[in-house]
């Protein structure tokens, strides 16, 4: 990274677009098809969004956060931006890609960096059978829905519905039922990262769901599979004292 080339991508919230202004002041700004790195300014859903638009160019991304939690960004710093960068650690993400039948037909395609969960649209509790490489392991999960998460994606949504944080270089998912009724007892699963996994809607008149990969929606699904897409890798930068892998593994010291 000697001939440092960076291209800005900001969120259009005040917050982002300032700190765009800001940076431009010091710091030129490439084409995507000439920058070295992508600087992605914004929260964790942009930075979720900005990935899937922009990784056809197969460039690292360099986030900063101008959002909230900003849990995939490095901190916002403009002082020594082009140094932190060429210091920083480079991880690689791969993503779940769902694919979707809505109504029994109508197969779509979605990737997911964090999470893909299947959830109710209507005020009736969903029901849904769930199978793991061809296996059934759930006959009729009834409630409000469930999720497959990612190592990267484990301390965001699935956290919050009391599912399992995994270790960053974890090899497996996490399935996790959202607000179960029955089977009450069943907190969810760890499975390995090869798995296939099926869930499917019993009852889609009566109780129709969505299928969501991080914040892409589809309503109406009938049929999801669901499986990592080792294809595609998203490269992301990381100042050294703010890694990924450090806070994910501070999340499960937090209470």
């Amino acid at each position: 990274m000697n001939d440092l080339k960076i291209c800005l991508i900001a969120d259009h919230t005040p917050k982002a677009l300032l700190a765009k202004k800001q940076i431009l002041k010091s710091y030129k700004n490439y084409p995507l098809k000439k920058c070295t790195t992508i600087v992605v300014i914004g929260g964790d859903g942009f930075m979720l969004h900005s990935l899937k638009k922009y990784h056809k160019y197969d460039k690292p991304f360099y986030g900063m956060n101008r959002g909230n939690h900003g849990f995939l960004l490095n901190p916002f710093s403009i002082k020594n931006l082009k140094a932190n960068i060429r210091k920083s650690n480079k991880i690689t993400l791969h993503p779940l890609e769902m694919t979707v039948s809505v109504h029994g037909k109508n197969v779509k395609k979605k990737i997911a960096i964090n999470e893909v969960s299947i959830f109710r649209q209507s005020k009736q509790a969903s029901k849904l059978e769930i199978r793991v490489d061809n296996k059934m392991r759930i006959k009729e999960l009834t409630g409000d829905g469930a999720l497959v998460a990612t190592p990267a994606g484990s301390t965001a949504y699935n956290l919050s519905v009391s599912g399992p944080i995994l270790n960053l270089d974890s090899p497996h998912l996490a399935i996790t039922p959202i607000s179960p009724f029955r089977p009450r007892g069943w907190r969810g699963a760890i499975v390995s990262s090869k798995s296939k996994i099926i869930i499917k809607n019993l009852d889609p008149k009566k109780r129709p769901v969505s299928a969501v990969a991080d914040n892409t929606e589809i309503r109406n699904a009938t049929l999801i599979k669901i499986s990592v897409n080792q294809s595609i890798g998203f490269k992301l930068l990381y100042n050294k004292k703010f890694g990924l892998q450090e806070r994910n593994l501070a999340e499960q010291f937090k209470f």
